[in-house]
Order: structure tokens, then C-alpha cells, then sequence
């Protein structure tokens, strides 16, 4: 059997395994603008506002459910702030970026209201990212024995990956065990924050080394062991590890008990669908996944 098809073996196992507990963690924001960005805009509410978004992520939720029964399950959000943790750090910290349009925001707002329907845990942070939330929870779960299934297509959450862990890009299909990553982007996750840092990320205006690329910052991180041996003086190298690297200790207050996936709310979940007009596909949904058995 080849790497990959082993590596592939590993993937179907622990996602199939019922005696393996899982966490799913979703980065929400992907998927959101993915399906905003993907879908017509022609689908509106009686009142005229778009809710094409909405519907593909209800779609992609509603299919990650069905196909995967977790139970425990946690959705988090970005809520963009100029004065969030890493903007204080260094201010120009995704200073690039266009805000998003006022109807994205308000599908934004719908789409945490449909996970709390769902019978999903809902996280948001105007200080910190989804990302830092994610690597909080899965730091939770871990110490209670509780692998993490990472959902999203962001390279940067590559960096939480332990042994056990999945980074999964459900729509793409993409799925990555721990040693993949090293196979896919060069570096192991321990060391991806230190790989950002060499490249920088022009996504999220993250200034790296100049010069260095990611193929050669993937060959630096094997010939060094830290960017305390490969740099002793660069405050800009740093400066970008600590914008990298997801802080995983946020005081969220929450235990494993919290993040237990509930049947969603069939009623409240109904009246939504009937404000934003839309029609019986979602609703059947819905209400097969009111009848999986109890997480």
C-alpha cells in the first residue's frame, strides 16, 4: 500500500471508528464565503436581502452532520475589529483587507442563529480569531482525551494538528492526518507558525524574510530547529511569529459537556426558514437530523 493510500486508510478509520471521539471543529467564516461567493445572488428574503449564503452554509452543515453523526460538534466565528489582539501587536495586521459588505455581514448574523437552531456550540470573539477559538477548544478537548477534527480549508490551522487530529476541507473533500502535513506543505505542524513567519502571508498583510519562499523556508525548517538558531537578531521575524501563531488559551469557559452536539430545534429552526423564504429541501433536512440517535 502507498503513503498515501495508507495515510488515506488512517483518515476512514478514525472518522468511521465509533469508539474514537472526535471533535468537529468548523471554521466557520471558509464556508460562509465560499457559498457567498459561489451561489447566485438571486435568492432573497421577503424583505429583499440576500440569503444565498445562508442557504449553502445550512447545506454544507446539514450535509457534515448527516454523513458524520459527531458528538461533539463547535462553530466558530471571525468578527473583524480594528482593535483585536493582533491588530494592538502590529497595526497594520490585515489592514489590506476590504470590509465585507453590509449584506454578508447581516447573512453573517443568520448563519449564527442557524447553528444555535442546529444544536451547535457558537463561538465569536471581537478580540480574538476563529482560529484562536478553534485551537482554545481543541486544547480543551484534548486534555480530556478528545481528538479534534479540524474543518476548514486555512492552511494557518495546519499548526494544531497533533497525532489523531484530522485537518479536513469537507467541501473539497481534502482530508490530512498529522504526518500528511508535512508530506503536503514541507514542515511539520509544530513548526508551522515559524513557517508563516518566514513567508509571511499577504492574505492577512503578515510582512515574512525577504527572499524566502515557502519552499525554501520548508528547507530552513529541517536544517534548524528554531528561529532561535536560524535568527539570534530579527525583530521582524518575531514580530511575525507572534501574529502566526494561534493562541490556544483564551477563557472561553467551556467544558467538554458543552461542546455535546443537541438535536436542533425543529420549531425555531422552521420559523427561520420562513423568514429568509426558503423552501422544503433544508426543512427535510432538518428534520432527519432531528432523528439521529443522541450524541
Amino acid at each position: 500500500m502507498t503513503p498515501a493510500g495508507a495515510a488515506a486508510k488512517v483518515a476512514r478509520a478514525a472518522l468511521g471508528s465509533l469508539a474514537t471521539a472526535l471533535i468537529f471543529l468548523v471554521d466557520a467564516s471558509v464556508y460562509v464565503f465560499r457559498a457567498y461567493h459561489s451561489m447566485l445572488p438571486d435568492m432573497r428574503d421577503g424583505d429583499g436581502n440576500p440569503v444565498h449564503a445562508v442557504f449553502g452554509f445550512a447545506r454544507f452543515l446539514g450535509d457534515l452532520i448527516e454523513r458524520m453523526r459527531p458528538r461533539y460538534m463547535a462553530v466558530a466565528f471571525d468578527q473583524r475589529r480594528d482593535d483585536s489582539y493582533r491588530s494592538r501587536i502590529y497595526p497594520p495586521y490585515k489592514a489590506n483587507r476590504n470590509r465585507a459588505p453590509a449584506d454578508l455581514v447581516w447573512q453573517f448574523e443568520r448563519c449564527r442563529e442557524l447553528c444555535r437552531h442546529l444544536g451547535l456550540a457558537v463561538f465569536v470573539d471581537p478580540q480574538y480569531e476563529a482560529d484562536d477559538i478553534i485551537g482554545t477548544l481543541a486544547t480543551v478537548m484534548r486534555d480530556e482525551g478528545v481528538r479534534s477534527a479540524f474543518i476548514t480549508r486555512d492552511k494557518d490551522l495546519a499548526q494544531l494538528m497533533r497525532d489523531g487530529d484530522l485537518f479536513w476541507d469537507f467541501g473539497a473533500r481534502a482530508q490530512f492526518g498529522y504526518h500528511d502535513i508535512e508530506r503536503h506543505f514541507g514542515v511539520r505542524p509544530e513548526r508551522f507558525a515559524d513557517y508563516l513567519a518566514l513567508t509571511g502571508d499577504d492574505c492577512d498583510n503578515i510582512p515574512g524574510v525577504p527572499g524566502i519562499g515557502h519552499r525554501t523556508a520548508a528547507s530552513l525548517m529541517k536544517a534548524f530547529g528554531s528561529l532561535d538558531e536560524l535568527y539570534a537578531d530579527r525583530d521582524s521575524v518575531y514580530l511575525a511569529r507572534r501574529l502566526t501563531r494561534i493562541s490556544c488559551d483564551m477563557r472561553l469557559g467551556v467544558a467538554a459537556q458543552g461542546l455535546t452536539r443537541r438535536a436542533p430545534d425543529l420549531p425555531a429552526l422552521s420559523g427561520l426558514y420562513d423568514n429568509l423564504g426558503f423552501g422544503p429541501f433544508l426543512r427535510r433536512q432538518g428534520q432527519r437530523l432531528a432523528q439521529l440517535p443522541a450524541a
